[in-house]
């Protein structure tokens, strides 16, 4: 507690996100506290909030006095008194509820009951006879949480008159996975080097580490994995583990446990042993002694997340057990300290008929064989974080197992860096799809929260975008999916609409025209790449390796499935992969009736057309048109989409901050070309199968197939 204390004693002296500089670099994240610029607003709120006070004085309790500090000061343009007792009209209020509490007699007792450990309670209530705001909650990760809730009311200039908020986290666990090398890379990272600096922890705490929990508390996020799923056994090291143990000292007043990826052969690298079979009574003592020496470092460790048997990593197969033999190993290691395991379902071989469906072909069997403490982690499509894919199948397939979700934030196959793209959207379409596991409305979401099948220890997880660069995500669009992720991991019902209002409000402006403007841009940013990227349920068909530009044309990996070609199956009759009963039958895998929907040729959602069916080039669409004319306008489509927000956001200059604007305007100058790039690309190539005309009306290419085939980018960022 008292190294705690010394962290935040460091930190909180230091210059705030909050404090306004000459021009924004987007350091300050959705956390800026600038004058409200309504002079209506900070009239309403300055009589509505003359004095405020937050009872305790834990480290928790002191960011939330922190936080409360520099953001009334910031926001409402004057010093607002900390004060120690209710005096008068007009004071905000916050700390834990108990019965000794200013405002226990306040009738709060039967609200605080339904938010659990982490939410909070906000309203307007008498306390000591005086009209005074009130934030309360059962803990005092509760309490920030609700300071950064109101917080947000009044960046976002909301009515706050009459103030009745209940709100409480869905789900139990909301995680970010961070794929950061002990060497400083990150695998898929695309805003610069790590944030971490294993060379000079545990004794150089930079001010960004603390910024980096704000942020995360901000938006309700309660757990990290600092490390990558292709792990280096040397982060369980005490060489190491002291280092770790640090970070978890900055993040733990925010609510923010630390998680490692484990190397399941870390008992050979590590121990010197000649094996890891998990039947092995020595290897199950090395893991539990490795679990005590985590926790002697860092009591409240979350524990492991694991890659295993996937894409050359070790695992149990190795041995012939089971995936939940491996994941029961470890969940049985950090049980005793109440350390979960989160098990990654992306597992596969190199030579399957459909890879698609062999995460349901190994999982499935081993519903209800995995511990108590072990959730899987599965991706949201059953292929690898493309641009659209449907849910897996998996959701709604293992009523007996802890299941947990794994999106992508960092955008490895959406335009990596250089693209500005909302993730909202992509996360909404998997969260709510029907999964019909009970009938109709047994959706993703009801899966995860847990509600579905009863399980209490439920998650969501999402690999960070985050890196080095001054702005955290490169592309500061970026932060807007960091932002989202957190806000669906707290609320899985929110609209991507109002997470963007929200994210505009607190990073741009609040003027009705520029949020009107952004956000309309935003949400067609995501359908803009899947129009140039993969229209219509196609997938896979990027550069080889570093997954930057199109490369519809691969087919040189030794691997088939890391062939572009294995993927959409381009023929002279047509193109698409046949998943019905006459291919590889994965439509079987869904409930019915997603299963005859998917099935069918005319049924079948046209923007899954192509992932389940292989379709003549001379198929008449609904539309009216064929199937390649079709192909052709969503291509074109998507460019014209980047144009369009090309010119909404230059209609901004001047309402905006000028940094920001022009790193923006910069970034979708790139991205116009790039998707110009994926569109004569794919469409050069596809034609060589079809046979047919680009449809006229449309601007022809410019460069040839063979040019486009002859870029190379060995160097591009994110490349492993």
């Amino acid at each position: 507690m008292k190294k705690t204390f010394v962290f935040l004693g460091l930190f909180l002296s230091l210059m705030s996100l909050g404090v306004r500089a000459s021009a924004d670099d987007g350091y300050r994240l959705w956390m800026k506290y600038d004058l409200i610029s309504n002079p209506q607003k900070v009239k309403e709120y300055r009589e509505s909030i003359k004095a405020w006070m937050v009872e305790g004085s834990s480290p928790t309790i002191e960011a939330a006095k922190h936080e409360l500090r520099i953001a009334l000061d910031g926001l409402l343009g004057s010093n607002i008194p900390e004060v120690s007792s209710v005096k008068e009209d007009g004071e905000l209020i916050a700390g834990t509820y108990t019965s000794s509490s200013p405002f226990a007699a306040a009738g709060l007792k039967n609200m605080v009951i339904k938010v659990g450990q982490e939410g909070f309670v906000i309203l307007r209530e008498k306390v000591s006879g005086q009209n005074a705001i009130v934030i309360t909650a059962n803990t005092e990760i509760g309490v920030l949480y609700g300071v950064f809730h109101f917080l947000r009311l009044l960046q976002t200039e909301q009515d706050i008159s009459s103030l009745r908020i209940i709100s409480f986290p869905r789900i139990k666990l909301r995680m970010l996975d961070h794929w950061d090398n002990l060497n400083g890379t990150v695998e898929r990272g695309y805003a610069g080097f790590s944030i971490w600096n294993w060379h000079t922890l545990p004794t150089f705490i930079k001010r960004r580490y603390i910024d980096y929990a704000r942020a995360n508390a901000s938006i309700g996020i309660n757990g990290a994995v600092l490390n990558n799923v292709n792990a280096d056994p040397r982060i369980m090291t005490r060489h190491y583990l002291k280092k770790v143990a640090a970070l978890a000292d900055v993040f733990r007043p925010y609510g923010i446990k630390v998680y490692l990826c484990a190397n399941f052969d870390a008992p050979i690298i590590l121990g010197k042993m000649k094996t890891a079979n998990p039947t092995d009574p020595r290897v199950q003592e090395w893991w539990k002694d490795k679990a005590k020496e985590i926790y002697s470092f860092i009591p409240d460790f979350g524990g492991f997340l694991v890659k295993a048997n996937s894409e050359g990593q070790p695992g149990p197969s190795d041995y012939g057990l089971t995936q939940a033999d491996g994941a029961n190993l470890l969940a049985n290691a950090v049980k005793p300290y109440g350390g979960i395991v989160m098990w990654r379902a992306f597992v596969y071989t190199y030579n399957a008929k459909d890879r698609a469906k062999q995460a349901y072909e190994i999982f499935k069997p081993l519903d209800g064989k995995f511990a108590d403490n072990v959730l899987l982690q599965i991706k949201n499509g059953p292929l690898d974080f493309q641009p659209r894919e449907p849910f897996t199948p998996l959701f709604g397939a293992m009523p007996k197992t802890n299941l947990m979700m794994e999106f992508q934030i960092t955008m490895e196959y959406l335009g990596q860096g250089t693209s500005t793209v909302y993730l909202a959207p992509l996360f909404k379409e998997t969260l709510e799809s029907d999964t019909y596991a009970k009938g109709k409305g047994s959706t993703v979401a009801k899966v995860i929260d847990g509600s579905l099948d009863a399980h209490t220890l439920t998650g969501i997880a999402g690999v960070s975008n985050i890196g080095a660069d001054r702005n955290w995500t490169g592309n500061e669009f970026g932060q807007s999916s960091w932002y989202a992720f957190g806000r669906l991991a707290w609320n899985p019902n929110l609209s991507s609409e109002e997470i963007a209002d929200e994210w505009i409000r607190m990073t741009f402006s609040n003027d009705k025209d520029v949020v009107s403007s952004i956000e309309d841009m935003m949400m067609q940013s995501r359908e803009a790449v899947v129009n140039y990227m993969d229209p219509l349920g196609l997938n896979m068909i990027f550069g080889y390796d570093n997954h930057y530009g199109p490369g519809p044309w691969i087919d040189y990996s030794p691997h088939p499935d890391w062939n572009s070609t294995y993927y959409h199956r381009a023929d002279s009759l047509g193109i698409g992969f046949d998943r019905t009963k006459s291919g590889s039958d994965a439509v079987s895998q869904y409930h019915p009736p997603l299963s005859g929907e998917f099935a069918s040729l005319t049924e079948c959602p046209p923007k899954f057309l192509l992932w389940f069916h292989h379709v003549r080039w001379d198929y008449r669409m609904k539309s009216g048109k064929t199937l390649w004319d079709e192909i052709c306008y969503h291509y074109y489509a998507g460019v014209d989409s980047v144009r369009e927000m090309q010119k909404v956001w230059n209609s901004l200059k001047g309402k905006i901050d000028n940094e920001e604007w022009n790193d923006e305007r910069m970034f979708l100058e790139i991205q116009e070309k790039e998707a110009v790039w994926w569109r004569n690309a794919c469409v050069l190539y596809f034609q060589t199968f079809s046979k047919m005309p680009i449809p006229a009306g449309l601007e022809k290419p410019d460069k040839t197939l063979e040019y486009y085939e002859s870029l190379k980018f060995p160097n591009a960022p994110g490349t492993w």
